[in-house]
């Protein structure tokens, strides 16, 4: 078997292919989480906590010089970082909830009674003919 070949059969399997599509969409909706954060939870917040901007918060370790720039912990943009995962978190506690839900909803169905084996209905029907004699 050819390397094109092996490479193609592994690329085109189902798993390969629902992996990428949901990367994909991951990235794109981590995009909109991110800008969600940034732009319409966050002014507010900071807003409240007297006109803060938390990309703005940052210990400088070493001041910038002619040669280099500043060197600085910035812990603003790792709070917007947080706040992003844990709604990220909190979507996907969501998602997965309710497909349990439904889960469970469809095993919960009724289903109906397994009918008995051809040997045991026939045994019964002779029981009951035996009865009546």
């Amino acid at each position: 078997m050819s390397i094109i070949k092996e490479f193609k059969e592994f690329a085109m399997r189902g798993n390969v292919v629902d992996m990428a599509v949901g990367i994909i969409i991951g990235s794109a909706f981590g995009k909109i989480v991110t800008s969600l954060v940034n732009d319409i939870i966050m002014p507010p917040i900071g807003l409240a906590l007297g006109g803060v901007d938390f990309n703005s918060f940052a210990i400088t370790i070493k001041k910038a010089t002619a040669d280099a720039p500043a060197v600085a912990i910035r812990y603003g943009t790792f709070i917007n970082v947080i706040v992003d995962f844990i709604i990220v978190a909190f979507v996907l506690f969501g998602i997965i909830k309710l497909m349990n839900t439904l889960k469970t909803k469809k095993e919960a169905a009724p289903a109906a009674p397994p009918k008995p084996p051809a040997q045991e209905v026939l045994l019964t029907e002779i029981r009951d003919l035996l009865k009546k004699r």
